[in-house]
């Protein structure tokens, strides 16, 4: 199993940029694939971007050429890169790591864009 702890969150102007960090409590190097997904208020929660152990990146549709994921297998963190932020990008954005055992999430970091 993992434990998984974001941070970098917080309140923004739309067109600034954020960086989150999800810091896992193991070495992340043999986890296949890692993400980050976001819930606003009201709404399911959605796929943001992930990335595999191979570095084979995907986004969702709404951040592609905006935001960009990556892996630091030496420091067991990923990050996500998110630039021109816009005020429908507000929301929780939680870490996420597929084990064979499971899937594993963190507890979440608030973004909130302000226009």
């Amino acid at each position: 199993q993992v434990q998984l702890v974001e941070s970098g969150g917080g309140l923004v102007q739309a067109g600034g940029s954020l960086r989150l960090s999800c810091a896992a409590s193991r070495n992340i190097f043999s986890i296949n694939t890692m993400g980050w997904y976001r819930q606003a208020p009201g709404k399911q929660r959605e796929l943001v971007a992930r990335i595999t152990s191979g570095g084979s990146t995907n986004y969702a549709d709404s951040v592609k050429g905006r935001f960009t994921i990556s892996r630091d297998n030496a420091k067991n963190t990923v990050y996500l890169q998110m630039n021109s932020l816009k005020p429908e990008d507000t929301a929780v954005y939680y870490c996420n790591a597929d084990l064979v055992i499971g899937r594993y999430w963190g507890r979440g970091t608030q973004v909130t864009i302000s226009s």
